[in-house]
Order: C-alpha cells, then sequence, then structure tokens
C-alpha cells in the first residue's frame, strides 16, 4: 500500500491526497491546495530544502553513512582524501583513480604568491584566523578566473582539486600569521594531514616528519567532519551556489556560517566550559547548576542526534591514542567525570542529551597543540569536500535559486507623512 497522508482546506472542504516519498510529501502538491499558504518553520526544523544522495542520518539512532558507507568502516579502514574522492564522485576510487587523485590535490597545495605576501600579509597583525581564511577563499576567485565556468567540467574540476588541496594551506598560513611565524610552503613528499602539520609546526629543521599516530587521528577527524547533512555551512553553500555563483565564493559563504560560535566553534566552548569547572571535584555541583538552568551542558546533545553521536565514539578511542603521545591532557579527568554523570542522570537522559563530536574533539586538538583560534579552521579544511560534492549534486539537478518564502507580521498599508507633521 502506497504511504500517504491527506489534508483539509476546512474553509472549503477540498481535500488532497498526497504520497510520503522517502521520508518527504511535496509542498509542490501542498501548493495545489491551498495556494498562497506557506509552512512556517524558523531554522528548517521540518523542511527538506533539496533531494540528496550524499549523506544518510539517522538521529534517532544513531547511524551517519557517507554514500552508504557506516562512518565507523570508513574511519577504521579508509583515509581522508578516499573519503572526500567518494563523497564528490559517489564510489570508492580503484587504485588507479586514487593515485591520481592524490597527485592531483598534492600538486596543487601551493599558492599563488600574491595570496600570501599582498593579501594575508595585509591583515591586522591579531586578525582571527577564521577571518583571514574566509576571506582567502573569497580572494581566490580573482586569481582563477575559470572558475566562472561553473558548467564547463574540467573546469569544476579544477576548482574542486585546488579548493580541496589549497584549503590546508592557507589553514596553516593563516595560524602562523597570527602568531607572527614565517610562512611554510607546501612539502609535496609528504601526504595530506602530514603535510598541513608540517605546514603548522616546522621552525627551522630541514624535513618535517609528524608523528605518524598524530597525523592518523588527524586523517580520522577530517573524515568525521567531511560532511554531515543539510548543516548550516552546508545549505549556506547550497544556498549561495543556486545563484551559479564561483564554488570560491559559496565555499566563503559556507566558511563564514562556520565561523559562527553556534556552528565551528562548539568544541572551542567545550574546552571553555572544562576549563572553567576547574576540577573533578566541583564536576557533581556544575552538573547540579546545568539542571538548575544556570548555563548549558556544551559538548552534549544535536539538532539531529537523539541518541549517541557515532562520530564521538570514535573520537573517544581516538583520544586514548592521541593522549599516549602528547601525554593525557589535563582536561580529559573532567570530561570523563561530566560524561559518567550525565549518562547516568534521568535529567540527561529523558531530554536525550549525549555526547556529540564536538566533546571530545577539542580535546584532540589541543594535546595536538592547535590553539583554540584554530578549531574552526580545522572544521573548514575537512568539510570543503563536503561543501563541493553539495555544490556539485546542487548543480547536476538544475536546482532552482533559493528563495525561501516568509510569514509577514508587519503593519497594513499607512500613508507617507512628512517629516515636520510626525509625532503630533
Amino acid at each position: 500500500m502506497t504511504e500517504s497522508i491527506t489534508i483539509t482546506d476546512n474553509r472549503s472542504g477540498n481535500q488532497l491526497e498526497i504520497p510520503i516519498v522517502r521520508g518527504g510529501v511535496s509542498a509542490a502538491e501542498w501548493q495545489k491546495l491551498l495556494p498562497g499558504v506557506w509552512f512556517y518553520d524558523p531554522a528548517f526544523m521540518a523542511t527538506a530544502a533539496c533531494d540528496s544522495a550524499i549523506t544518510y542520518l539517522d538521529g534517532e539512532n544513531g547511524i551517519l553513512r557517507y554514500r552508504g558507507y557506516p562512518i565507523e568502516e570508513l574511519a577504521e579502514r579508509s583515509t581522508y582524501l578516499e573519503v572526500a574522492y567518494l563523497l564528490l564522485h559517489g564510489e570508492l576510487p580503484t587504485a588507479e583513480q586514487f593515485d591520481t587523485w592524490r597527485r592531483d590535490i598534492t600538486y596543487h597545495t601551493f599558492i599563488h604568491e600574491n595570496v600570501r605576501k599582498r593579501f594575508l600579509d595585509g591583515f591586522h597583525y591579531d586578525a582571527h584566523p577564521m577571518g583571514m581564511l574566509v576571506s582567502a577563499v573569497a580572494a581566490l576567485s580573482t586569481f582563477y578566473l575559470d572558475a566562472k565556468d561553473i558548467f564547463d567540467p574540467d573546469s569544476r574540476h579544477k576548482q574542486i582539486i585546488r579548493l580541496i588541496a589549497k584549503m590546508p594551506t592557507l589553514a596553516a598560513a593563516a595560524h602562523r600569521f597570527s602568531v607572527g611565524m614565517p610562512f611554510v610552503y607546501p612539502d609535496n613528499t609528504l601526504d595530506f594531514c602530514a603535510n598541513f602539520l608540517s605546514m603548522m609546526w616546522k621552525v627551522a629543521e630541514p624535513h618535517f616528519e609528524p608523528d605518524p599516530v598524530l597525523v592518523r587521528a588527524l586523517d580520522i577527524l577530517f573524515m568525521l567532519h567531511a560532511d554531515h547533512e543539510q548543516n548550516c555551512s552546508t545549505t549556506a553553500m547550497r544556498v549561495v551556489g543556486s545563484s551559479h555563483a564561483d564554488p570560491y565564493s559559496a565555499c566563503a559563504a559556507a566558511c563564514a556560517a562556520l565561523y559562527g560560535p553556534r556552528h565551528g566553534g562548539a568544541n572551542e566552548a567545550v574546552i571553555r566550559m572544562l576549563t572553567e569547572i576547574g576540577s573533578v571535584d566541583a564536576v557533581p555541583a556544575f552538573v547540579e547548576s546545568v539542571k538548575q538552568g544556570h548555563g548549558r551542558l556544551q559538548g552534549f546533545g544535536h539538532r539531529v542526534y537523539k541518541n549517541y553521536d557515532p562520530r564521538a565514539k570514535i573520537i573517544k578511542r581516538t583520544a586514548d591514542e592521541v593522549f599516549a603521545v602528547t601525554g593525557k591532557n589535563p582536561l580529559l579527568d573532567i570530561a570523563l567525570k561530566l560524561e559518567e554523570i550525565a549518562l547516568a542522570d534521568d535529567y540527561f537522559i529523558s531530554r536525550k542529551l549525549y555526547p556529540n563530536v564536538d566533546f571530545y574533539s577539542g580535546l584532540i586538538y589541543q594535546a595536538m597543540g592547535f590553539p583554540l583560534e584554530m578549531f574552526p579552521v580545522l572544521f573548514a579544511i575537512p568539510r570543503t569536500a563536503g561543501w563541493l560534492a553539495h555544490w556539485v549534486e546542487m548543480l547536476d539537478q538544475d536546482s532552482k535559486i533559493a528563495r525561501p518564502r516568509q510569514v509577514y507580521g508587519g503593519s497594513e498599508q499607512r500613508s507617507y507623512v512628512p517629516v515636520h507633521e510626525r509625532g503630533r
């Protein structure tokens, strides 16, 4: 039997049956019965704005899959560059395809000298790295004029390669500038994540060799952050892309969305919370204060997940491996105690507040030496692949330009009053 709903216009008695297709109903069908009546859905809490085949997310059961592959399998067996290929092309690459993909990205990591010397060096000395990244990504559109040929397959492919390859270089350059250190050129003998760590931390040594445990941990974190369905920044990418803007401009818009503390700053908020708690002994009192409405339990709960975030379980295991190399983050014991108490408390269980990906990722980044200001930048690097996958999918679907409706709540029509007559 076909699943459907029937809607009735009580004003006229007219009815219309609408089929339920893959968990959604067509608003276009709704309009046949109720033209001019809009769904009022602030923040798109119950609105599907697109039909996508990239990421499957089941928040009730804690499931996340990229192109059908469980995130747990990819995190254990794959690499970020392979996952990026999967997101963009729909299938895992063959050995030959992956060699070409990895080589192309490796040899597009360099940025134009004018981007570094004239653009990045023009920022104020205390500029935030994420602000620099947003601006630099947008500026790339002026360096690659062919980026506007968004329906040319070869041009589109070049921009995708360039963006994925250059994001770590721009990110590291923004950090080095913010701390007054000289720019480090990419080392194309290193893999993607190792190269990024080299550009971040190299000082005077002729060749930087990062610890393989840290390289693998970063690779896992990048895979976990590569895509996450229709979040704020991905929606920004699709909305701006729907105007047929070039991918650098659309990606800059996505970065700007990620710059907001509600999105890309979530793991930073966790670190600040744990620092404010201060000690394991202070955790019970903090939990009680949260239950009484004073403050928030950062890193718990999620707009979509109503179960344990599957990425959080993977990160928790990765954290142990990182701390074995870096030494234990002093905030870890506080985090573990907080998780223990919260997961045993009916207050949090009834509200389905479980640890999310941000709860442990910040601890790992901090243990690896990344300052808090770099946390949203570290989010943007891997998410670029997901953003671009959605951008390509949107163009291939020939999506209409985004143009939401509104429910008007302002004044009725009124007449203009000259300024000298107002207030009488």
